[in-house]
């Protein structure tokens, strides 16, 4: 609300020094232009605009706890953003007496734009912050463990002079735990924390385990990720599981987000928007193909067109993942099998299909949906994660992000025909949730695309 009142104020003081402007015939008096109605539609839907791209930059991703600094960039970054557009698109026309006086006019509507936007936004933060630390704005908390190591962690979060705005509420056994004598009181046990994060309104979750085993803290974390909260770590815990460590609060206690990957806020906003954009039209053009392949599947062999499965997806939330059929009917019963090699089961129009990845095209309705990304890494069964996981605990780390129809993974290693190759591939997943970019995304679909078209796919 703060950013649309100032972007309202900013288009119309910048209209005023418009009218004022050098080399602009804008009418004979201030108050007929500004009742025109061209300036009248521009204060109607300029403000509208700058709003889309400043939720795009990922300012409101995040409504607390956010740095002084990186509002500040976000801010000068999305303003000019915000400037450009509204230059080619209004003020392109107007004839001015000099190319500099063009300069003037975009630097006058710059710095009307964040002189409005962000004095409000640093009132509003700065006013939240101060909240925050005087202790009358509490984010109720839950550590996940119960020990020593927990007792200290709620310390360090209560020491500081300036609150960080967390409220302990309660602390979760984990396995064979003994609770510390002085929480035991508030100590719950683990299959009870779904309800109490309902009840309780809880807004973080900070893992604070005994115990040091890699595998362990895996597996504790996978089974967070369901609750959908921001899971912190301590720095300690997190050098167990990654040597990458990012941190943005330098004030108090050490934590570390682990249900958020490196990628900016801005750019999980930009992905998302592309990855609804592009699926929408892919289903829309290639629905031509998709009726040809239906008639196809169905003269080849009996069953449905499509073939549905339940898979594991963002933060370890199960999803029906869509693909064409290319194998016969109920050709798994009981046990999960992967495809082989030669595998008998595929059908002949399956095995075109599979070689140029076309029995993948209904999975844009998966991305639509917002189950999956046009990029991200292969979503796998339950089955064989748990498989995954015992060798391999780092897999978990995956379910910070939407899986993908194509991955890094996909591009460099291929189809996994059993859990030995899905290991293998892992590591390009891993790499993939390391250097996540819009880059690397496009560099991603070009590949794709050359492995579709050459036929590589298998």
């Amino acid at each position: 609300m703060g950013d649309y009142l100032a972007s309202n104020v900013a288009w119309f003081l910048f209209n005023i020094i418009r009218f004022h402007f050098p080399g602009i015939s804008a009418g004979v008096s201030l108050k007929s232009y500004l009742l025109s109605s061209r300036v009248v539609e521009g204060q109607i839907l300029f403000p509208l605009l700058m709003m889309g791209i400043y939720y795009l930059s990922g300012y409101y991703n995040q409504p607390f706890f956010k740095s002084r600094v990186q509002e500040l960039i976000q801010t000068l970054g999305s303003v000019l953003v915000n400037t450009l557009l509204i230059f080619f698109i209004a003020l392109i026309n107007d004839v001015l007496r000099i190319r500099i006086d063009n300069y003037e006019l975009l630097l006058s509507l710059y710095a009307v734009q964040f002189v409005c936007v962000y004095t409000v936004r640093s009132i509003i933060t700065g006013n939240a912050t101060a909240m925050i630390h005087r202790r009358k704005w509490k984010f109720n908390t839950l550590i996940i463990g119960c020990g020593d190591k927990a007792v200290k962690q709620m310390k360090e979060l209560e020491e500081p002079r300036l609150s960080l705005g967390y409220h302990i509420v309660g602390f979760i056994r984990i396995g064979n735990e003994t609770p510390a004598q002085e929480i035991e009181s508030r100590t719950f046990p683990f299959d009870k924390l779904p309800d109490l994060c309902r009840e309780m309104k809880i807004q973080e979750l900070i893992v604070a385990p005994e115990g040091n085993d890699s595998a362990e803290l895996h597996n504790l974390i996978n089974q967070l990720y369901p609750l959908n909260l921001p899971i912190k770590l301590g720095a300690d815990e997190f050098n167990i599981i990654s040597s990458r460590v990012r941190l943005t609060n330098i004030y108090g206690a050490p934590l570390i987000d682990m249900s958020n990957c490196a990628i900016s806020d801005g750019e999980k906003n930009m992905k998302r928007l592309c990855d609804i954009f592009i699926s929408f039209a892919a289903l829309i053009v290639l629905s031509p193909l998709f009726l040809i392949l239906a008639i196809l599947i169905k003269r080849d062999s009996d069953g449905p067109v499509f073939y549905k499965q339940e898979r594991i997806g963002y933060r370890h939330r199960p999803f029906k993942i869509y693909k064409f059929r290319t194998m016969k009917a109920n050709a798994e019963e009981g046990t999960p099998l992967l495809s082989e090699e030669n595998d008998t089961r595929v059908t002949s129009v399956g095995r075109v299909l599979r070689k140029y990845r076309l029995d993948e095209l209904p999975q844009f309705w998966n991305v639509l949906k917002g189950d999956m990304s046009l990029v991200g890494p292969r979503p796998e069964r339950e089955y064989f994660i748990r498989q995954i996981v015992q060798r391999a605990p780092y897999y978990v780390l995956l379910h910070q992000i939407r899986p993908g129809i194509t991955s890094w993974g996909m591009v460099k290693y291929g189809y996994a025909r059993n859990v030995d190759e899905m290991i293998a591939r892992l590591k390009y997943d891993i790499l993939y949730l390391e250097n996540m970019s819009l880059l690397v995304d496009l560099k991603i679909i070009i590949y794709t695309i050359k492995t579709v078209v050459t036929g590589k796919g298998v």
